[in-house]
């Protein structure tokens, strides 16, 4: 990085694991306090004992983030802790159930949608008020599905959130902008998480919508294998810097070229 983030305040949901934990832990490398917000205390905990161990400064708040008045107070915790609000990467997110449009049930569609993109409105939304005064950053996770690929079967309610992501993003780069609050989203393709580890597939249904795909030898044409958390947490911080100061509304791709096969 350019150092211009050293000293500067982030918040980052799903903290706990895979992509949030790598931007956190990396945000922190770079001189940046953290605030990490996540429902699994024990992984919170975890990760921020990572970072205090490299000499990082973090703090972690149980947080539902689709619970206003959970992230309301957790912005306050962190504003009490650090005094500032610069950058807040907006990455919480579920799979949610992986099923036939037919058979999912709207409380699975009210779940998926209300983490991704509900959950992703309210981050948003109660930031402004602690980073309107000086400007700032913000990073959506969103995705490739919903935005670049719509071949994941059962995955109707992920995509749906997932462009919605996309779409506020682009609408809060525009309105934010009055107040130097850039807002932009990154999409990434297939990332060794754990996040499948928590997702539920109804496999019973699916193989009946199911289309056989046939990929050429390396689904992932770049490095031949699916990305790491860090590969889209140093672009994170990118965005999260002031070498991105120009940049405001866009989505970048961090996919190894998956959705041009």
């Amino acid at each position: 990085m350019d150092g211009s983030l050293d000293g500067k305040t982030a918040v980052v949901t799903g903290a706990g694991s895979g992509i949030g934990k790598a931007a956190a832990r990396m945000l922190a490398e770079n001189g940046v306090r953290v605030g990490l917000f996540d429902m699994d205390t024990s992984a919170l905990e975890q990760t921020a004992a990572e970072i205090a161990k490299a000499g990082g400064s973090a703090m972690a708040v149980k947080v539902d983030v689709t619970d206003s008045s959970q992230l309301k107070q957790g912005y306050r915790q962190v504003l009490d802790a650090f005094g500032r609000l610069d950058i807040v990467f907006a990455n919480a997110g579920i799979n949610g159930m992986l099923s036939p449009i037919e058979h999912l049930s709207d409380e699975d569609w009210d779940k998926t949608l209300g983490t991704n993109a509900k959950g992703t409105f309210l981050t948003v939304k109660f930031a402004i008020p602690h980073m309107k005064e000086r400007g700032g950053s913000i990073i959506i996770t969103s995705s490739i599905n919903g935005n670049r690929t719509f071949s994941g079967f059962g995955m109707s309610a992920y995509s749906a959130s997932k462009a919605a992501q996309t779409a506020f993003g682009k609408m809060a780069a525009l309105e934010l902008s009055a107040y130097r609050i850039r807002v932009n989203i990154v999409c990434p393709g297939g990332i060794e998480t754990n996040i499948d580890e928590r997702t539920k597939k109804d496999e019973e249904h699916l193989a009946e919508i199911t289309i056989p795909k046939i990929f050429p030898e390396g689904q992932h044409p770049l490095k031949g294998r699916p990305g790491k958390p860090e590969d889209v947490a140093s672009i994170v911080c990118f965005l999260a810097s002031d070498a991105s100061g120009h940049m405001s509304g866009s989505v970048l791709y961090a996919d190894g070229a998956e959705t041009l096969l």
